[in-house]
């Protein structure tokens, strides 16, 4: 993944309550929240603009109040996988 360099207030981490070198972690994470519940991005995608695994990403929108976008159509799938695993 290619990376965009953005310049942001540098009161920004008084904002956040982070060290400022936590600055573009933590924006890393509210970016990937907010496009993941915009429906933009997939659970994965979100994760992976947050640098985090999929349940970490999948506990921090739980404890958020985010539900997970999982389609009729995504359950399917895991069916599937899980058959072929099994």
């Amino acid at each position: 993944m290619g990376e965009v360099t953005v310049t942001v207030p540098s009161d920004l981490a008084r904002i956040l309550k982070v060290d400022r070198d936590e600055v573009p972690k933590v924006v890393r994470l509210y970016l990937a929240i907010e496009l993941y519940r915009e429906g933009l991005v997939s659970l994965g995608k979100a994760a992976e603009i947050a640098g985090l695994s999929k349940w970490e990403m999948m506990e921090v929108l739980a404890s958020k109040g985010i539900p997970l976008n999982y389609t009729r159509r995504d359950l399917e799938e895991d069916i599937e996988t899980l058959e072929r695993l099994l």
